[in-house]
């Protein structure tokens, strides 16, 4: 929990990885080259004595997890999203099962969530409840820009996609996680773009899809299409460390979504390792809208912080908020945060 002038905020970062950027795991070029994208996001929007070697960015250990994120990085819990990218990688770039290991290691700090593509068939759905028996999935992390073979990308409005989806009502998989932002060396930009979100969510009004990246650089078009669906969340990966390079881009970021979805949709994620949670909890609390904006946007209070940092994550993922620190929304009684807790 971090506490700061006198304000106490429950934070769920709820886009971690711990992934294996190893030279000796590269199947090719592109292994390498997605490791070095993702540093140079990591070493370009990072405070200067946040910024690690290339060495250890490709190769932290679980140590250094548990420290950034528990230790010193003020979250109360992290849910893990996994990226496989076999085709870049001998073992796989985030593994649902590397993750899990890490759940396991360290009960009551991560929920491990899984993953699947449709392009993998029949044999995908078998290994989808495969992941579900073995981790007790809430949500999966999918990415429709990954590489499968010859194919380069694939869309939530593909009929193929469809029976995954069911399957996941089906399993109580709730909460569906898609990659909707910047590109990464080598995928296509377009295979990221947020218009088949508006098909999925209208298809399937009983899942949640939170929009990891909140569609950067499509962020209006994100925001049309999550103002008319009420089940789409939006994930600030990517764009919360704007708040130290561009604070006034950051600003109208977040205002933006603010003024299109409300801050009951709105996730606090770190994107661990590319950028730590200390620093970017720090500066979000602290962080304003410039008075010149806030005619527009209006202004952060502590209780839209305590939702976006935490309360909003852990509403979706039935997390047992300390009551001290409960919101009671508008339209209901129900504190947010008072959900039991589910063990995986």
């Amino acid at each position: 929990m971090y506490e700061h002038n006198g304000e106490k905020y429950y934070v769920v970062d709820s886009h971690v990885h711990f992934w294996n950027g190893r030279p000796e795991n590269n199947r090719n070029r592109y292994g390498e080259g997605f490791t070095a994208c993702f540093y140079d996001y990591h070493r370009n929007l990072s405070p200067a004595e946040y910024v690690w070697t290339p060495e250890k960015f490709g190769a932290y250990s679980e140590a250094d997890l548990l420290h950034d994120l528990f230790e010193i990085g003020y979250v109360d819990q992290a849910i893990f999203q996994p990226t496989y990218l076999t085709d870049f990688y001998v073992d796989g770039f985030n593994t649902t099962e590397r993750d899990g290991a890490v759940m396991e290691n360290n009960p009551g700090k991560f929920i491990t969530n899984g993953a699947w593509d449709p392009r993998d068939g029949a044999e995908g759905l078998d290994k989808l409840e495969e992941l579900h028996a073995r981790w007790n999935l809430r949500g999966v992390k999918l990415y429709t820009a990954e590489w499968k073979g010859d194919s380069k990308g694939w869309k939530l409005s593909d009929p193929s996609a469809e029976p995954y989806l069911r399957k996941c009502v089906e399993l109580g998989i709730t909460n569906i996680h898609v990659h909707k932002g910047p590109t990464i060396y080598p995928l296509n930009r377009d295979a990221f773009d947020v218009q088949d979100i508006d098909y999925a969510a209208s298809m399937f009004p009983e899942l949640n899809f939170i929009v990891e990246h909140v569609g950067l650089p499509r962020l209006e078009d994100f925001c049309w299409i999550a103002t008319q669906e009420p089940n789409v969340y939006g994930g600030l990966a990517v764009a919360m460390p704007f708040m130290h390079s561009r604070p006034r881009y950051f600003a109208q970021i977040i205002g933006e979504l603010l003024y299109w979805i409300g801050e009951d949709r709105i996730t606090f994620a770190s994107d661990y390792a590319i950028w730590q949670p200390k620093w970017l909890v720090e500066q979000f609390v602290d962080f304003q809208i410039p008075e010149d904006m806030q005619s527009e946007y209006g202004v952060l209070t502590p209780d839209v912080k305590r939702k976006i940092l935490g309360l909003n994550a852990a509403k979706l993922y039935d997390l047992d908020v300390p009551a001290e620190l409960r919101i009671v929304a508008d339209d209901t009684d129900k504190p947010i945060g008072s959900a039991p807790v589910q063990v995986a």
